[in-house]
C-alpha cells in the first residue's frame, strides 16, 4: 500500500509542478509525515525512496528513532515548547515551527550548548486562526531579523498551516500570498531556500502556487491510528 501511494503523491507533484505558472521552477521536497505511525511502516516508506520524515511530537519521534535503523532526514514540523527545544536540536535537522523572538533565542542557545548549528523554518500564521501557532504577519519581519541575528541558527524558510476550509480551492489566494512573502524574503535572506506548505488535503493547491517542500502521512500511510 505505501508504494502505491508513494507512486500516486510523486505523480500529483508532478502533475501539480506542470500545473503551475511558468516562473515557478523549484523542485519539490517530500516530507513523509509519520505521526501516529510505526517504524515499520516508516521503513517501509524510506525502503521505498523517502528522504525525509516528518514527526509532531517529540517524545514519539525519539522513542521510533531509536528503532530505526535507516539514515533519513529527520524535520520536526508540530509546535515546540521551550522545554523541549534541547531535545529537538539535539535530534532533527531542520526544525519548521519557529514563532517567536522567545522560541528562536531558545533554539540558538541548545544549538551553542551543542556546536550545532540548527536549520529552521520560520511559521507563519498567515490567516491569523487563533487555534493555530505561527507568528502574526505583522511581526514577521522582527522575528526573521532576530533568526539572522542568532549565531546558530540558519534560516532556512518559511512554513505554513492553512486552514481547514471546506472547499479546499480557498486556500490559493493565501497560499499565492504566501509565496510572494516567500520570494521577498529570498532576496532579503540569502539562506532561504523552502516554502513548506501543503498537507494531504491541499498539497495538489500549495505546489501549483508555489510550495518547494510538502508534509504528506495520510495518503501516504493512511489513517492514524489514534490508540
Amino acid at each position: 500500500m505505501i508504494k502505491q501511494n508513494l507512486r500516486d503523491v510523486l505523480e500529483n507533484i508532478e502533475i501539480a509542478k506542470h500545473n503551475r505558472p511558468s516562473n515557478i521552477t523549484d523542485d519539490v521536497l517530500l516530507v513523509a509525515v509519520t505521526k501516529n505511525h510505526s517504524v515499520e511502516q516508516m521503513q517501509e516508506a524510506i525502503d521505498n525512496g523517502v528522504t525525509d520524515i516528518g514527526e509532531n511530537r517529540i517524545q514519539e519521534a525519539l522513542e521510533k528513532f531509536s528503532a530505526l535503523d535507516r539514515n533519513v532526514t529527520k524535520h520536526l514540523i508540530g509546535h515546540l515548547q521551550t522545554n523541549k527545544v534541547k531535545q529537538a536540536v539535539k535530534h532533527f535537522d531542520l526544525i519548521h515551527s519557529v514563532d517567536s523572538q522567545r522560541l528562536a533565542q531558545a533554539v540558538d542557545r541548545a544549538a551553542q550548548s551543542l556546536n550545532k548549528v540548527q536549520d529552521v523554518l520560520v511559521q507563519i500564521n498567515l490567516a491569523r486562526e487563533e487555534s493555530k501557532s505561527g507568528v502574526d504577519p505583522d511581526q514577521l519581519d522582527e522575528l526573521l531579523s532576530t533568526v539572522k541575528d542568532c549565531t546558530n541558527l540558519k534560516l532556512k524558510g518559511l512554513m505554513l498551516i492553512a486552514p481547514n476550509y471546506e472547499q479546499v480551492e480557498q486556500c490559493r489566494p493565501l497560499f499565492r500570498q504566501m509565496y510572494r512573502l516567500f520570494q521577498r524574503q529570498k532576496e532579503i535572506y540569502p539562506t532561504v531556500e523552502y516554502l513548506s506548505m501543503g498537507m494531504t488535503h491541499d498539497y495538489k493547491i500549495a505546489v501549483e502556487e508555489g510550495a518547494n517542500l510538502v508534509r504528506i502521512g495520510t495518503a501516504i500511510f493512511g489513517a492514524r491510528d489514534y490508540r
